[in-house]
């Protein structure tokens, strides 16, 4: 049985002082966890920080993006070494943003990819439509393009150590949820592609998460579906309570 995976991607908000109140917040509100795997991921100037503040409790911290290069004259860039040494865990790769604003492709999301599972850490690999895409009946599509593109030449036994996010863009920040049959859908299909491309093991073995504006009212019927391993939680993940709400649902 897949184990539920609730990550909180805090974006481009909390100093490293807000992101330390935050964090005691939810260590008072998260202390039984078990059964479930708790991501945060503060951005790079607080990881050390949050870091600490978990460093006793079973949640684990992400970074939102990383560079493929272990070091060199790349300016303005982090690797997946000084993401470890901060006590990272997970990296948050190919997020909707980062294709959107930042040039992201499929190829560049493939390098991070093996970048960060070379090192031993768990990379959260995003695919997903936007509205125009949506509209047009190509989000299967959209999400096969993404799939076998930013998932090329990885081994069966490597794709069993990421975990895929389903965010449909047309629902990120928007307010605007899929319903819950919209996002079983697409994740049946994301788990039947990964059966054509990979194997049936790397289907039924791979946590698939939803990620699109989720909230504590959303989140209960999002994770009663099958193929619904988790969430990748954006705005309600800077609140402690609507947090730790979403964790309890995948609890019940």
């Amino acid at each position: 049985m897949r184990k539920f995976i609730i990550a909180g991607n805090w974006k481009m908000n909390k100093t490293s002082l807000e992101a330390i109140q935050l964090a005691d917040e939810l260590k008072r509100l998260l202390i039984d966890n078990q059964g479930i795997d708790i991501v945060v991921c503060p951005p790079f100037t607080a990881l050390q920080s949050v870091s600490e503040a978990f460093n006793e409790l079973d949640i684990a911290v992400g970074a939102q993006n990383v560079d493929w290069h272990d070091s060199g004259a790349f300016t303005g860039e982090v690797s997946v070494p000084m993401l470890k040494d901060l006590g990272v865990s997970y990296v948050i790769v190919g997020h909707s943003e980062r294709r959107q604003y930042f040039g992201e492709t499929n190829d560049t999301v493939n390098k991070r990819i093996r970048a960060v599972l070379t090192h031993g850490l768990t990379p959260i690999v995003c695919v997903g439509e936007n509205l125009t895409e949506r509209e047009a009946n190509k989000t299967f599509d959209v999400i096969k393009n993404h799939c076998e593109g930013s998932l090329a030449g990885l081994s069966a036994d490597e794709m069993k150590k990421l975990v895929l996010a389903y965010e449909p863009v047309w629902a990120i920040g928007t307010g605007k949820t899929a319903t819950p049959e919209q996002a079983q859908e697409v994740h049946a299909y994301i788990r039947q592609l990964l059966g054509k491309l990979f194997d049936a093991d790397v289907a039924n073995s791979v946590r698939i998460q939803y990620g699109g504006s989720v909230t504590p009212e959303s989140a209960a019927g999002l994770l009663s579906k099958p193929d619904i391993d988790g969430a990748l939680v954006g705005g309600a993940s800077l609140k402690a309570p609507a947090f730790a709400a979403i964790v309890k649902a995948a609890k019940k």
